[in-house]
């Protein structure tokens, strides 16, 4: 650990050339404890910048903005309508999340990857931390959805 020198000035009677006060040294030993202690302050910087960065990623990672990007879930599913009168569509599933949400505050797209007849509209309904519930109201007997599932990370 740096061990600082407190300098003194050589300090000299003027009329009879005495010295009052002996000064310090300038010798490698006296400087190099000056450099010394610069090395272990930058040292020291080095490993609380890191400490400090780390800090950093951890909170990013907390912060809703910053985890919805590493949180966007994407889930291919299959809803079929097994009713015998297809106008009584019963095509509703529960999708469970991969990651589990702090609010309800998630939104979920989709895009239709296939179907067999008319999908009409798509429902997305009761909401969970967990999970929700998908249907569709057209006549088609199957359709196949990508779903991207986005936020609810917000505390």
């Amino acid at each position: 650990m740096y061990q600082a020198i407190e300098w003194k000035d050589e300090i000299v009677d003027q009329q009879t050339g005495a010295i009052i006060q002996e000064g310090t040294l300038q010798s490698a030993a006296n400087f190099n404890t000056g450099e010394h202690g610069t090395e272990d302050a930058q040292v020291a910087f080095a490993i609380f910048l890191q400490a400090f960065l780390q800090i950093d990623r951890l909170n990013k990672a907390n912060d809703a903005n910053y985890a919805a990007e590493f949180l966007n879930e994407v889930k291919n599913v299959t809803l079929n309508n097994t009713s015998p009168i297809k106008v009584f569509n019963n095509s509703q599933i529960t999708v469970a999340l991969t990651a589990a949400r702090k609010t309800l505050n998630y939104d979920v797209s989709w895009e239709v990857v296939s179907s067999t007849g008319n999908v009409g509209d798509v429902v997305v309904s009761d909401k969970q931390l967990n999970g929700f519930k998908i249907a569709y109201d057209g006549s088609a007997s199957s359709v196949t959805l990508k779903l991207r599932i986005k936020g609810g990370m917000l505390v």
